[in-house]
């Protein structure tokens, strides 16, 4: 994926440090499993 860190991802505390773009996938992959356990656990 071509997004800038800390850009359409809301990443954007770890823009500044200039880390690649698929460790703000990871980041968002994880919010995202956090959710989607979060709302089979309600």
């Amino acid at each position: 994926m071509g997004y800038p860190v800390g850009g359409a991802c809301g990443c954007g505390g770890y823009g500044g440090y200039g880390f690649g773009s698929g460790f703000a996938l990871i980041i968002v992959l994880f919010i995202l499993l956090i959710i989607i356990g979060a709302t089979f656990v309600y």
